[in-house]
C-alpha cells in the first residue's frame, strides 16, 4: 500500500448524536477513491448521549475500518490527541462531526497531499442553510468577506500529509485548533481543492456572539503564545471602503454582522464554547 494513497479521518465528537449519522454516511459514500484507502476514527469525548453507540452501529456495516474511541474527558484537543495516537496513516483529515463532505472531497484531499513536501489542504466551504433568520442574514454577509476566498481557510475540515503533521508535536491546549494548524503553513503550502463541504453556523444572535467571541480570543491566544506563526497569516482586512460597499449592497446583513461584532466586545464567557 502506497503511504501517500491513504488517510486517517479523525472525527472528535462531543454529544454529536444529532449530526454524526449524516457526517459518517457522507464520508462512507465518498467516491473516486480508486486505490486510496481510508480509516475513520470517531473519538467520543465526554459524551452523555448516543454518539458512541451510533458510530459503532454504523461501523458494523461500513466497508472501511471505522473505530470508536471513548474518553470521559470532554475536550476536543484531548480527542485530537487520542485520534492521532490511534491513526495508522500519515495523512490526517480532521473533520468536525457536524460537517458533511461532498462525495469527491476525501479523494481530492488525499491526492492533493500525496507529495513529499509538507502540505495543508481543505475544501470549498458551503454554509448550510440555517433555521434562524438572524443566522441566515449573518452568514450571507460573512460569506462576502475576504477570509472565505483565501487559500483553504479550513474551518470544520482541514487535512495535512505526514510531513505536514510533523510541523507540530502534541496538540497544545488552545481554543482555535484550525487556526493553529493553518498558520503552521505558508500560503504556498496550502491547497484549496475545488470539492466542497457543508458547514453549519450556530443558530441565533446570542450563539453567534458566543462563537465569534471564542474565535477572536482563539486568534489572540495564538498571537500571544505563538507569535512566530503570524508570518504565515495571509488574512486580508476588508477596509473602510470594502465595508462601505458591502453595507450598501446588503444593509441588513451589515447591521446584523456589525451587531454581532459589537456584542463580542462586551464581557462574556472565555475559552472554548460550542455555541449550541
Amino acid at each position: 500500500m502506497n503511504a501517500r494513497n491513504a488517510a486517517s479521518v479523525i472525527i472528535p465528537a462531543h454529544n454529536e448524536a444529532e449530526y454524526l449519522v449524516d457526517c459518517l454516511h457522507a464520508v462512507l459514500a465518498s467516491s473516486d477513491l480508486g486505490a486510496a484507502q481510508i480509516e475513520i476514527l470517531v473519538v467520543a469525548n465526554g459524551c452523555t448521549d448516543d454518539t458512541a453507540r451510533i458510530a459503532r452501529e454504523i461501523g458494523v456495516r461500513a466497508q472501511v475500518p471505522l473505530h470508536v474511541i471513548e474518553t470521559p474527558q470532554g475536550d476536543k484537543l484531548h480527542a485530537l490527541r487520542l485520534g492521532d495516537q490511534a491513526a495508522v496513516h500519515g495523512t490526517r483529515i480532521y473533520l468536525d462531526a457536524d460537517v458533511i463532505v461532498s462525495g469527491e472531497l476525501i479523494a481530492a484531499l488525499i491526492a492533493a497531499l500525496a507529495v513529499d513536501e509538507p502540505r495543508y489542504a481543505s475544501g470549498a466551504p458551503l454554509i448550510a442553510s440555517a433555521r434562524s433568520a438572524v443566522t441566515r442574514v449573518y452568514a450571507r454577509f460573512w460569506q462576502t468577506l475576504p477570509f472565505m476566498r483565501q487559500s483553504a481557510p479550513g474551518f470544520g475540515l482541514f487535512a495535512v500529509n505526514a510531513a505536514g503533521r510533523a510541523r507540530w508535536e502534541d496538540w497544545p491546549q488552545i481554543i482555535s485548533d484550525d487556526t493553529f494548524v493553518r498558520l503552521h503553513f505558508a500560503p504556498y503550502e496550502r491547497v484549496r481543492v475545488a470539492q466542497g463541504y457543508s458547514w453549519p453556523m450556530v443558530e441565533g444572535f446570542c450563539n453567534l456572539v458566543r462563537v465569534r467571541r471564542r474565535q477572536d480570543r482563539g486568534v489572540a491566544e495564538i498571537a500571544a503564545r505563538y507569535p512566530q506563526l503570524l508570518r504565515n497569516d495571509d488574512k486580508r482586512g476588508v477596509g473602510v471602503g470594502g465595508l462601505l460597499c458591502r453595507a450598501l449592497r446588503d444593509p441588513v446583513g451589515f447591521a446584523v454582522y456589525g451587531g454581532v461584532a459589537l456584542a463580542t466586545r462586551l464581557p462574556g464567557q472565555g475559552g472554548w464554547t460550542r455555541g449550541r
